[in-house]
């Protein structure tokens, strides 16, 4: 009997091991982070369109375009600038000639050819005076002188001069000038003693002109006179703003 109660207790023993052995096999630890987003669709990935192909298409020729300008033609445009620049800063022909006959006279016999003589070799001038001199001399020579000044940039304004004349001179004048002026870019430059040697140029007609010369500037003072002057003057003339009564 006793060996009967053994046997049914062992039984039970084993029965209650079995199932909390197989109990404990089952259990497991699950995320519930990983669980949750387990029940969310994975979605499919996105589809990346193959990027697009472009190709190296050839720039088109301006058939029209100028060609490249060379050193030469460069050259020659800033000649022709210049040229164009200088004839638009002086005086021609014409404006001289109607200007001159305002101080001599309209018509006068032999102006309009020497204008055109001194044009030729001179070239065209940026400035011109009109005026009258008077001035006598016998072995030493005065002269005094005043006018306006025609400047092509600058305008008018009023100069006068003095200047002795030492030579061979014979008689006394009262001279109408015309006085062509060169290279004056700047009219205070005028108001300077300039070196004469009269009677150098040229005679044409009743007209004389000669020419003066400080630097660069040029001067070359028309003249037609009452009386004879005979002989080379040498000597300078005198600029200034105001008349002055002592040549030297």
């Amino acid at each position: 009997m006793r060996g009967i109660w053994r046997a049914l207790g062992l039984g039970l023993g084993l029965a209650v091991m079995i199932p909390g052995g197989v109990v404990q096999a089952q259990v497991r630890t699950i995320d519930p982070n990983r669980a949750v987003d387990g029940d969310l669709a994975t979605p499919p990935p996105a589809d990346n369109p193959p990027p697009a192909a472009y190709r190296d298409e050839p720039v088109p020729v301006d058939t029209d375009a100028p060609p490249p300008i060379t050193p030469v033609q460069q050259a020659q445009a800033e000649q022709r600038a210049t040229a164009t620049t200088q004839a638009a800063d002086t005086f021609k022909r014409d404006d001289l000639i109607g200007a001159g006959e305002d101080v001599f006279g309209k018509g006068a016999a032999g102006f309009g050819g020497i204008i055109e003589k001194i044009l030729k070799e001179q070239g065209q001038p940026n400035a011109y005076i009109a005026g009258r001199e008077a001035s006598g001399a016998f072995v030493v020579g005065l002269r005094y002188g005043s006018g306006i000044m025609t400047h092509k940039v600058e305008g008018q304004q009023p100069v006068y001069w003095t200047g002795p004349s030492v030579g061979f001179d014979v008689g006394g004048d009262a001279n109408k000038v015309f006085v062509l002026v060169y290279n004056l870019y700047d009219t205070e430059e005028l108001f300077k003693r300039f070196p004469a040697a009269e009677g150098r140029l040229y005679l044409v007609g009743g007209f004389a002109a000669t020419y003066l010369r400080r630097g660069n500037v040029v001067l070359i003072p028309v003249r037609l006179g009452v009386g004879w002057r005979a002989g080379v003057n040498v000597g300078y003339m005198k600029f200034s703003h105001k008349s002055k009564w002592l040549p030297f």
